[in-house]
């Protein structure tokens, strides 16, 4: 099915056309995990162990294969707090800056950014919601011509990450999350649109009007069958020209820059992959 939109009646692209398009970023807008994609970086820096960059290839294949439930996402979760307690803020912050062309750029989907230009055209705000960090997800979304994001944060004491996290914008807060800003911008939800690969979105997809699925997990995949709801594929990654997002206000909290569901280097918590690898972090 192409990502084309149904017809609607036509809108000057001056004017809002009143509705929102909410889109995941992971396997939705770039193919694979934005977070998985600084095992590398962080490991030449020293922030990983090279064994933990082994085993994040192997929890992003096991995600992969299997798709992520909450219980799954709620031990990366708890993993990836403890792997970044006292990561210092300026040190991430340049990692991603020398990294993310080079990593990021070649793997946005063609489609979904004909798909956000087609929003754009008619009107819409396009909106990315991420659990992945918000270092890594607002120059994503500036790139591929997003006009907001919400992603998570983590909280920061002295420059370092201190290992709470402030804001988890994963499940049932991505809804809530669209929610809000329907009623900030006067939208209405039966008019909005919300893209997403996982089955851990669905809160979200069952929040607005226009659900679809793309590249769905097996589960969602079920789930948009039963419902009828449309079901994309992107298959094609292509390069764009890297716009990098102005940095965030140093009193707000900054964001971690690996996805909740870094897989990458954190994701100590499964079962298969529990010797510890940091001391006292299981």
């Amino acid at each position: 099915m192409s990502g084309a939109l149904p017809p609607r009646p036509p809108t000057p692209s001056s004017t809002p056309s009143g509705a929102a398009a909410f889109f995941d970023l992971d396997k939705t807008i770039i193919a694979g995990s934005s977070a998985l994609a600084f095992s590398r970086p962080f490991l030449r820096k020293g922030l990983i162990t090279r064994r933990a960059a082994l085993r994040s290839g192997y929890a992003q294949l096991l995600l992969v294969l299997s798709g992520a439930d909450a219980n799954t996402m709620e031990s990366l979760r708890r993993s990836l707090s403890a792997l970044c307690t006292g990561w210092e803020v300026a040190q991430i912050r340049t990692i991603v800056d020398e990294a993310l062309h080079d990593i990021v750029a070649p793997l946005v989907y063609a489609e979904a950014t004909d798909l956000i230009a087609e929003h754009r055209a008619a009107g819409d705000e396009v909106v990315v919601l991420s659990a992945s960090g918000l270092e890594v997800v607002e120059p994503i979304a500036a790139l591929v011509g997003a006009h907001r994001c919400l992603a998570t944060r983590m909280t920061v004491a002295d420059g370092r990450y201190t290992g709470e996290i402030e804001y988890y914008c994963y499940g049932e807060e991505k809804a809530q999350a669209a929610r809000r800003i329907a009623d900030e911008r006067g939208y209405r939800l039966a008019d909005c649109r919300a893209y997403s690969d996982s089955i851990t979105d669905l809160p979200l997809l069952e929040a607005v009007g226009h659900p679809t699925a793309v590249n769905p997990d097996r589960a969602l995949r079920r789930e948009a069958e039963l419902r009828g709801w449309p079901i994309l594929t992107f298959a094609h990654p292509v390069r764009l020209r890297f716009r990098p997002a102005a940095p965030p206000a140093p009193v707000v909290a900054a964001g971690i820059v690996v996805a909740a569901a870094l897989v990458g280097a954190g994701w100590f918590g499964h079962r298969r992959l529990s010797r510890p690898v940091l001391g006292g972090v299981p």
